[in-house]
């Protein structure tokens, strides 16, 4: 946790959840055998539906933030593709129409949360109507959840605190390939960028103890 303790109100606090794809989250995803030792470390998915429920308890939006998904006739005109749109292309990740394209069943939106354009690289924000949907709810402060640690969360957060953003990561409700990886996000870059690193029981306990709307 910052020195200082955040505080997230109902009407300018939105849960982002990165990926919440069958592919990572579920037992036989094409991406699960990677992230399992890491996700099950962490108590992965206990910790995102815990901090899912506080958030929709305490009023604050909820938004999808989904990777693109794949067609065999993606990126074959591209002139430069990324290593992980290479695998991607390859391992058919997230193919549309698959179950592995599906949102884990822990993770539906309801009807009222945003389902965020596909982004195609590793931020939620280059290329998508995130910002502007984020504008358009009077939103100030993001919360993240979700895969890939290193990839997809630690480039959505640094984008949005480029934009203006205060950024809290939930550190046991994102998981990675690797603890290499979460030793670098956690320890290494997130400290540089993001106004809050907390557990999940750290945000429950600070959003049951300053609820509300207001200055605590």
């Amino acid at each position: 946790m910052t020195s200082q303790t955040p505080y997230y109100s109902q009407d300018e606090t939105a849960l982002l959840i990165v990926d919440p794809y069958n592919d990572f989250l579920s037992e036989g995803g094409k991406l699960w055998p990677r992230a399992k030792e890491v996700a099950e470390g962490v108590g992965l998915l206990d910790h995102m539906r815990t901090t899912l429920a506080t958030a929709r308890s305490r009023g604050f939006r909820v938004f999808i933030v989904p990777h693109h998904q794949t067609t065999p006739s993606d990126y074959i005109t591209w002139d430069y593709l990324s290593p992980t749109q290479q695998r991607i292309v390859a391992q058919q990740t997230f193919a549309r129409g698959s179950w592995g394209a599906e949102w884990h069943p822990d993770f539906h939106p309801r009807k009222d949360e945003p389902v965020i354009r596909q982004h195609w690289a590793s931020s939620g924000f280059a290329n998508t109507d995130l910002d502007l949907m984020l504008k358009q709810h009077h939103i100030r402060k993001i919360l993240l959840i979700g895969m890939r640690a290193n990839t997809c969360v630690d480039t959505t957060a640094r984008f949005g605190q480029e934009l203006g953003y205060h950024v809290t990561l939930i550190r046991d409700a994102i998981a990675s390939f690797g603890w290499e990886e979460m030793t670098a996000t956690f320890e290494l870059n997130a400290p540089l960028y993001a106004h809050a690193i907390l557990t999940t029981d750290e945000f429950v306990d600070i959003v049951n103890r300053r609820s509300g709307n207001g200055s605590p």
